[in-house]
């Protein structure tokens, strides 16, 4: 993208502004509607069930995702109470407070670890009306 031609005018920044603020009262609204959409499902069809209902032109549907988990801690337990060490993965990482206390005790060089770095940057634009 060529930024050389590129400017920025107070209309475009008011008119971001405007929309974000817009954007943020559709969001509520629309949690709110949310809310009685999935009372009344869970009235009529029940708790962490999927249904649908017409009114009108319309139609709502509801789905229902289930994710099963284990409990790391618990299921730890039980498994070498069972002695199905087998059964648990032992997973290795730094730690990342004890590797920065010992950078900066003098007990290792921030250049031994130069090339395992992964650096990341995000992006964000924030316009208020001054």
């Amino acid at each position: 993208m060529n930024t050389d031609n590129l400017l920025l005018t107070e209309d475009m920044l008011a008119r971001y502004y405007d929309l974000n603020k817009l954007k943020k009262e559709i969001e509520a609204e629309m949690n709110q509607l949310k809310v009685s959409f999935h009372t009344h499902m869970d009235k009529y069809t029940g708790p962490n069930k999927k249904g649908e209902f017409i009114e009108g032109d319309y139609k709502l549907l509801r789905q229902i995702r289930k994710t099963e988990r284990f409990k790391e801690k618990d299921t730890v337990e039980k498994l070498e109470q069972l002695q199905m060490d087998d059964l648990i993965q032992i997973v290795k990482k730094p730690d990342d407070g004890k590797v920065k206390a010992a950078i900066e005790l003098g007990l290792l060089a921030e250049e031994d670890l130069e090339e395992c770095l992964a650096i990341s940057y995000s992006q964000a634009i924030s316009v208020r009306k001054i």
